[in-house]
């Protein structure tokens, strides 16, 4: 019993540190309404390392290296939009977790649907088929049935 109770506390306790961020103390900016500007805009670029955190949640040091960047783009006076467009600038529209709607990714938005729309006309198609007669079968076919279901 003991250490089912050292087990579930274990667990528990592993569970706390989940939310964590990777900010470290000395990234955080006074302004706390700075702070929350560059938290929003942190949370919608990539770690180029991990490729699949943002870079809040990344402990990589190119992710450091643009937690500062962001930072320093607010300090200079930018706007979210800005800070942004330098990183995507920078690095290209690959930093973005959500990629931009364009002509050069129409193809990536559409491909859920293009999939649920075959998935769809396969399942139409299916079910559109119909089940063979006794109508549609020769003359031997009928005779082969015909002597299976006399079988004991």
């Amino acid at each position: 019993m003991t250490r089912f109770r050292s087990t579930i506390l274990a667990l528990c306790l592993s569970l706390t540190a989940l939310p964590a961020l990777a900010v470290q103390p000395n990234e955080v900016l006074k302004d706390p309404a700075m702070e929350a500007r560059a938290r929003h805009i942190s949370e919608g670029l990539r770690c180029l390392v991990c490729q699949n955190q943002s870079i809040d949640d990344s402990d990589a040091p190119l992710a450091k290296d643009l937690r500062v960047l962001v930072r320093e783009r607010l300090k200079e006076g930018d706007s979210n939009g800005q800070v942004i467009d330098y990183v995507v600038a920078r690095y290209g529209e690959f930093v973005l977790l959500r990629p931009v709607f364009g002509w050069h990714t129409l193809l990536l938005w559409l491909s859920p649907l293009l999939a649920v729309g075959f998935g769809a006309f396969g399942i139409w198609r299916l079910s559109r088929r119909r089940p063979p007669k006794a109508d549609d079968l020769s003359h031997a076919e009928k005779a082969e049935v015909e002597a299976l279901l006399k079988r004991p």
